[in-house]
C-alpha cells in the first residue's frame, strides 16, 4: 500500500488509507449508501474525517445499519440511548439532524423515486473530473454544493452546510477531487 502515490490526506493509518484507496470518490449511486454519507458526514463536522472512520461501526449498530426507514422511526426514548453511546458523537443536534434528515431523505425518494436521482441532478448524473495539483488546491465549498445545501435545507434535511455537502460529493464521487498525482484519479477517470 505504501509505494502508491495518494492524497496527502490520506496519511498512513490504515482505515484512512484504506477508505481513500476503496471508496473515497468512487461514484455512489446506491440510495442506502448516500444515506450512510450523508449521516457521516454530517456527524463529521468540526471533526476529523478520521475519527469518524474509527466510529463508522458504532454508527452503523446505532442507526440501524444506515435504514432511513428504520432511523426516521426512533422514538424519544431511542434517541436519549444514542446520547449515551460512546460508539457515535455524542451530540445532541447530530444525532436529531440524522433521525430528521432520514425523514427528509424518504420524502425526497417518494418524491423523486430515488435520492440518487435527486442528489446526481446537481452534476447532470457524471462525476465532476477536477484537476487538482495539490491539496490545497481543493476548494472547501462550491456553487454546486452551495445549491446543493439550499435545496437540501429548503426540503428540511439539517447538517448539510455546503462544506459538509461538498464532502459528501467528494466521498460518493459526484466530484473527483484526487490530486492529479494520486494513483486513484486516473482510475476513477481524470484525465
Amino acid at each position: 500500500m505504501a509505494a502508491r502515490t495518494r492524497c496527502a490526506w490520506a496519511g498512513e493509518r490504515e482505515l484512512d488509507v484504506r477508505y481513500h484507496d476503496e471508496e473515497w470518490g468512487v461514484p455512489t449511486h446506491d440510495d442506502h449508501t448516500l444515506f450512510e454519507f450523508l449521516v457521516l458526514e454530517g456527524a463529521q463536522a468540526g471533526l476529523s474525517w478520521s475519527t469518524i472512520l474509527a466510529k463508522r461501526d458504532g454508527y452503523r449498530r446505532a442507526f440501524a445499519d444506515f435504514d432511513p426507514a428504520r432511523v426516521a422511526r426512533f422514538t424519544v426514548k431511542r434517541r436519549e440511548r444514542l446520547l449515551e453511546d460512546p460508539a457515535i458523537v455524542r451530540n445532541r443536534l447530530k444525532v436529531e439532524s440524522t433521525i430528521t434528515n432520514a425523514r427528509a431523505f424518504l420524502a425526497v425518494q417518494d418524491e423523486l423515486g430515488s435520492f440518487d436521482t435527486y442528489v446526481w441532478g446537481f452534476v447532470d448524473g457524471e462525476p465532476v473530473q477536477n484537476r487538482r495539483q495539490r491539496l490545497d488546491d481543493v476548494p472547501a465549498t462550491t456553487a454546486v454544493s452551495d445549491a446543493l445545501s439550499k435545496d437540501l435545507k429548503r426540503r428540511g434535511f439539517r447538517f448539510v452546510g455546503s462544506t459538509i455537502m461538498y464532502a459528501f460529493m467528494q466521498a460518493t464521487g459526484m466530484v473527483n477531487d484526487h490530486v492529479q498525482s494520486c494513483f486513484r484519479y486516473r482510475e476513477l477517470g481524470g484525465r
